[in-house]
């Protein structure tokens, strides 16, 4: 008990200091930053955008880290972790999804165009979409775990194709963005709170998956004892007495 008390005080510090710093950014944001003079205060989403983009990118590494963990262990919390990671991997790539659509439609007078970058994008959305719907259809957890884990390690090569389409191919994407120094202290103000962010989700949906599967065990072994205590079902038939014919 001692043990966890002792702990609430350290997430909620960490907890704080993202709020905080996200307050920091956000103030930043509105009051230092220049406004982008061909885009207007649309182009300040540009902020959010892409450390989301970049969390995205390290979500899905993480999922990808563990399912090869798992591989080679099979440890259950490798298991847990890749199912953690996967679903935050989804909901930032949401965001980065719809992001980007508003920006499109600012710049280029389009919410969405099929370029390389967005549909290697839309693609690694559905990629783990996919993969969370496969860890629900799938109830043995050692298969489960399995299959995710080898889904989970080829899924994970749609990532550089998102980051390395517009070197590779056309794309209505630039390669680079040149910004001025307080546009990238603002980035750099943005990715901070991001990261911590995304950490923090991360450690609480793994915290979350352990205690599911810990319930789950115990409610097995609850059910395995109940019948063993139960004992096997004996069906007993009455005697028939006969009397004598003559």
């Amino acid at each position: 008990m001692t043990d966890r008390t002792s702990k609430l005080p350290l997430v909620q510090m960490y907890w704080t200091l993202t709020a905080l710093l996200y307050g920091a950014a956000i103030a930043m944001l509105l009051t230092y930053t220049p406004t982008e003079a061909t885009m207007g205060p649309i182009q300040k989403i540009f902020y959010l955008h892409l450390p989301v983009a970049i969390s995205t990118f390290l979500a899905c590494a993480v999922c990808f880290g563990a399912s090869i963990a798992y591989m080679i262990n099979r440890r259950p919390a490798a298991d847990d972790l890749a199912a953690a990671s996967a679903r935050v991997a989804v909901q930032l790539c949401t965001v980065v999804l719809i992001t980007g659509m508003i920006w499109g439609r600012s710049a280029w007078g389009l919410w969405w165009t099929w370029s390389p970058r967005l549909t290697f994008s839309l693609i690694l959305w559905l990629l783990y979409v996919v993969y969370l719907m496969i860890r629900m259809s799938i109830e043995s957890p050692q298969r489960r775990a399995a299959v995710c884990a080898v889904y989970s390690i080829i899924a994970f090569l749609d990532v550089p194709l998102v980051f390395l389409s517009v070197r590779l191919m056309p794309d209505i994407h630039p390669e680079s963005i040149q910004l001025a120094p307080p546009m990238r202290y603002t980035l750099l103000a943005w990715m901070l709170p991001t990261f911590l962010l995304v950490g923090g989700l991360i450690a609480a949906q793994f915290k979350l998956n352990k205690l599911q599967r810990a319930a789950a065990v115990r409610a097995a072994e609850a059910s395995s004892q109940t019948q063993t205590a139960a004992g096997p079902m004996r069906w007993s038939t009455p005697a028939v007495s006969g009397g004598n014919r003559s």
